[in-house]
């Protein structure tokens, strides 16, 4: 959110009631650039280039893992999120993904869906850290 909101990108966060992005940093990226929340999802990804989910539950947070089920359950990336965000917005997800939970199959296999490139995008980016902290020049 606020690396987006430095670059100049316009972010809005789709969440649902009682689960907010902390807002020191929602605050902190609002300095910056354009930055929403909103729990309508079907309204917050209207117009997107980019619609992006991660896992609901993430370790350490197993103990809430009923909980989160049921208060994200209409928060899935589906056929019907994308086509509100926009026949040419993407669809990315840091993976691995739970088919079915978070975002459903014909979205993270469908013709929107970045995954793969983000996936090895990601590799090369972290090669390049190692390198650094190894303190090896190429």
């Amino acid at each position: 959110m606020l690396a987006a909101a430095k670059m100049g990108m316009n972010v809005t966060l789709v969440h649902p009631p009682g689960y907010p992005p902390n807002e020191k940093f929602v605050k902190e990226a609002k300095k910056f650039g354009k930055v929403e929340t909103t729990s309508d999802v079907l309204k917050g990804v209207v117009g997107a280039d980019v619609v992006y989910t991660d896992v609901w539950v993430s370790m350490g947070m197993e103990e809430e893992e009923a909980e989160r089920m049921k208060a994200f359950v209409k928060y899935q990336v589906n056929s019907e999120v994308m086509k509100s965000a926009g026949k040419d917005s993407v669809f990315m997800h840091c993976l691995p993904a739970h088919r079915g939970i978070e975002v459903t199959s014909d979205v993270l296999d469908g013709k929107q869906s970045v995954i793969w490139d983000e996936a090895e995008n990601r590799l090369h980016a972290q090669k390049a850290v190692l390198v650094m902290l190894l303190g090896k020049k190429q």
